[in-house]
């Protein structure tokens, strides 16, 4: 008997967007190997590391624990969604000034867990960070350069919303 397939409708990364999904595909398989995009990645498969995790209507959620078909009419950002064009986001731009991105595995779910924290506070603390971000795990234990890059975006964000008209 053949695979169970389900339409998903969907926005990624800022674009409408429709697939096919197996009724049993996790989220990170769909992602990675159905769209193509390899940002997001595959390691501990239980929801513990935080390598997987991508931006559901804003909340960072660990897509190896979804189900594909549960995104159908949500809005998904991976990490290939964080830059405008050539200009990289504020996240991206003070983590590779701090080394906050270290062998580079754990980057882009920790870069979007740090996108969700400052989307819904802007102005955290050291310990704040420190506490948000123990929810994805840095095998080369460099959390205080995470930490300190993830400050530093807050400080450009900021600043850069202070420049507006």
């Amino acid at each position: 008997m053949g695979e169970s397939l389900v339409s998903v409708r969907f926005r990624l990364n800022g674009r409408e967007c429709q697939a096919e999904a197996k009724t049993n595909e996790l989220l990170i398989d769909f992602i990675r190997d159905r769209l193509g995009l390899t940002g997001t990645k595959k390691s501990c498969d239980i929801e513990i590391c935080g390598s997987c995790t991508v931006l559901i209507d804003g909340k960072a959620m660990s897509s190896c624990s979804l189900f594909a078909f549960e995104i159908d009419g949500k809005d998904v950002t991976t990490i290939e969604g964080l830059a405008q064009g050539n200009r990289l986001h504020p996240l991206q731009e003070a983590f590779i000034e701090h080394g906050g991105f270290q062998c580079g595995f754990c980057t882009p779910g920790m870069i979007l867990l740090a996108k969700a924290l400052l989307d819904e506070k802007p102005d955290p603390s050291w310990e704040e960070v420190q506490e948000y971000m123990d929810a994805n795990i840095c095998r080369c234990t460099g959390y205080q350069m995470i930490i300190e890059s993830i400050l530093r975006a807050a400080e450009m964000m900021r600043k850069s919303c202070q420049e507006r008209p």
